[in-house]
């Protein structure tokens, strides 16, 4: 059975980098419609999605008075 393994994972695994990861949140902080970002070889990453799906990111992003590097 397949899994989509997490950017954790794939991260640990080197299979995605920082650069990646910080490229995807740029571009998600510029364009939060933006979708699924490409990051490593084959891995997509949809940052939107994941803050919807959890409170606490999902409250901070909404919150105007939160500073864009707590974000």
């Amino acid at each position: 059975m397949a899994t989509d393994p997490t950017i954790g994972e794939l991260f640990k695994q080197a299979l995605v980098l920082d650069a990646d990861v910080r490229a995807a949140v740029d571009t998600d902080m510029a364009d939060a419609e933006t979708g699924v970002f490409p990051v490593g070889k084959g891995y997509g990453l949809d940052l939107g999605a994941a803050v919807d799906a959890h409170g606490p990111p999902r409250r901070a992003v909404a919150d105007p008075n939160v500073r864009d590097t707590f974000k």
